[in-house]
């Protein structure tokens, strides 16, 4: 399991927005929404089935004539909203409906609840702009992980990926006056959540000390390095509570460039040979053989040989999952 990670978060600019189409006004706040829903008398004696996403109404007013509002008031954090990262815009979504059937039964009619805030550019990141974490080992190492767009060449501008495209996690540590080192991926998961718990639902993406899982079982690969101190994960979009925020968890280990064992490593699955093989040096890939079993640590090298500092956590999101 994955433990301490550390996130930057960003402070957004809070833009009010006021919306009016007839019955329904929207006011969005600082990390709330409010609804007022103005109905007639055929919905107002279903009123228990006038939702915000998951929600119910805090309150139902009768109105003159048999109608009545249907009032909700909820933060973001709540009823299932969905946030979007578009360039410097972050967006909760949600759905106002009237569902007289239960789930999976289509709503009868809905309307789309949006809050648009623009962040401050001054506190948005140079780079890697909308996924990126930056996290300090105890060596002075600064390591770094944000999304790129689909050509590889600077910053995704949305959170958004279609199921089954694929998501570009760039991953790099600083060296500074280091010697050489080797950016590995010793480990990956998906969950719904910032913080890992014993009970979290978790999707594994690379287990095993560096073996690429989501390549075997779909068609996520390593890319080729452009320097050892970076590494660029290219990752399919998996069916993984959709339209649903999905954090991206990775334990990164700054290494030797020249050392490669079973728990120093990085390995894709070849599907056409049906083989592991290791990303830096095909020719070394017998360290690879354990990905199908157990890739097991060296004791030696817990106590003596892995200094502080040199491993690090970091937790890359939200991500977003949408149906094509």
């Amino acid at each position: 399991m994955i433990l301490q990670r550390e996130v930057i978060f960003w402070t957004v600019a809070v833009l009010c927005v006021v919306f009016a189409d007839n019955d329904i006004q929207i006011k969005c706040g600082e990390d709330t929404v409010l609804v007022k829903w103005t109905v007639g008398p055929e919905l107002s004696m279903n009123a228990s089935r006038l939702l915000l996403g998951s929600c119910y109404a805090n309150h139902f007013f009768p109105l003159p004539g048999g109608g009545g509002q249907a009032v909700f008031l909820y933060p973001f954090n709540a009823c299932n909203f969905r946030k979007q990262i578009i360039g410097d815009k972050l967006i909760y979504k949600n759905t106002l409906a009237f569902r007289p059937r239960p789930k999976p039964k289509p709503a009868a009619m809905s309307f789309l609840v949006e809050c648009i805030y623009t962040r401050e550019k001054g506190l948005v990141p140079p780079f890697l702009n909308p996924g990126f974490v930056r996290v300090q080992g105890h060596s002075q190492l600064y390591f770094h992980m944000g999304i790129l767009n689909k050509n590889l060449t600077g910053p995704a501008q949305s959170n958004s990926f279609p199921l089954g495209s694929f998501i570009p996690v760039w991953a790099y540590v600083e060296q500074h006056a280091h010697q050489p080192l080797l950016l590995l991926l010793d480990e990956c998961v998906a969950s719904n959540t910032i913080e890992l718990e014993p009970t979290t639902l978790v999707h594994p993406i690379i287990t095993n000390h560096g073996c690429l899982n989501d390549g075997k079982n779909g068609n996520s690969k390593f890319l080729p390095r452009y320097e050892s101190s970076a590494v660029v994960l290219y990752l399919q979009a998996f069916r993984f509570s959709l339209e649903k925020e999905i954090y991206i968890h990775c334990k990164l280990v700054a290494w030797d460039p020249n050392s490669f064992d079973k728990d120093r490593k990085m390995c894709n699955f070849n599907k056409e040979s049906e083989r592991w093989e290791l990303l830096d040096d095909p020719s070394e890939s017998d360290v690879c053989h354990c990905c199908d079993s157990v890739c097991k640590r060296r004791i030696i090298r817990d106590v003596d040989l892995e200094p502080q500092g040199l491993v690090q956590n970091a937790v890359l999101g939200p991500l977003i999952i949408t149906e094509n």
